[in-house]
């Protein structure tokens, strides 16, 4: 999935947070964290074994002494890991950097940061088969980003990109008709939610269209209408 734009963000990445550790983490020792396994967030320019990397990320801020500076240390693997498609997924717990403050660390490492997401999340939209389901990018992306508003500013039409937009309403469609949020990746809040739903009722239905997915794409624009009209329009009498 690497692309110019990636490389170079992983690159900023790795300058940004070369030497970062958390130098008093012990972890949470008692049930989950070794000490061994502590060691490796203490010290600098060192690897972390793969599978602490994965586990670390999608642990909880509260299981860590500083889980801002813990996430500052795995960023450079977890960032070339996702790039590569090697990040295992816990699959319902939170990215690691969503819950970091990261808009708040210095100014070099909050813009390798966003670059990151951003390039990681475009390089998805034009990957026939990006390493991980396109929904849960988009998922994982926003989630991290804290909006909806720059990854779908990304979604471009385009061969691949229209294609993962047909595999993220499908799997959206029947949550977000109901203003639930969809997937489980992340905790949009009803503005976030609201912007979606607008959006996909504005530019998804062409797009679906164009693919040959009439149905769907009737069903998706019903999302531009509030919610009362959007059960009473006329698609549902057909």
């Amino acid at each position: 999935m690497h692309t110019p734009e990636l490389d170079a963000a992983l690159v900023e990445i790795d300058v940004a947070f070369n030497g970062e550790a958390s130098r008093a983490e012990f972890g949470c020792a008692r049930y989950c964290c070794s000490a061994e396994d502590a060691a490796y967030l203490r010290a600098p320019h060192s690897r972390v074994p793969a599978e602490l990397v994965s586990r670390f990320l999608y642990k909880g801020s509260h299981h860590f002494t500083d889980h801002e500076a813990a996430m500052r240390r795995l960023l450079p693997q977890c960032a070339h890991a996702m790039a590569d498609g090697t990040l295992a997924e816990d699959g319902y717990a939170p990215h690691g950097l969503s819950q970091a403050d990261w808009r708040s660390w210095p100014g070099p490492q909050a813009r390798a940061v966003e670059a990151f997401v951003r390039a990681w999340w475009r390089a998805a939209l034009a990957a026939a088969e990006p390493p991980y389901p396109a929904p849960d990018m988009f998922e994982t992306a926003c989630a991290i980003l804290g909006e909806v508003t720059g990854p779908l500013a990304d979604w471009s039409p385009g061969p691949e990109a229209d294609t993962h937009l047909a595999t993220c309403v499908e799997q959206w469609l029947d949550d977000l008709m109901l203003d639930r949020r969809p997937g489980f990746l992340w905790e949009p809040s009803a503005a976030t939610l609201t912007e979606l739903r607008t959006w996909l009722g504005e530019h998804a239905p062409a797009r679906l269209r164009s693919l040959g997915l009439t149905d769907l794409a009737d069903r998706t624009a019903l999302l531009a209408l509030p919610y009362d009209t959007r059960w009473n329009a006329p698609y549902w009498s057909r």
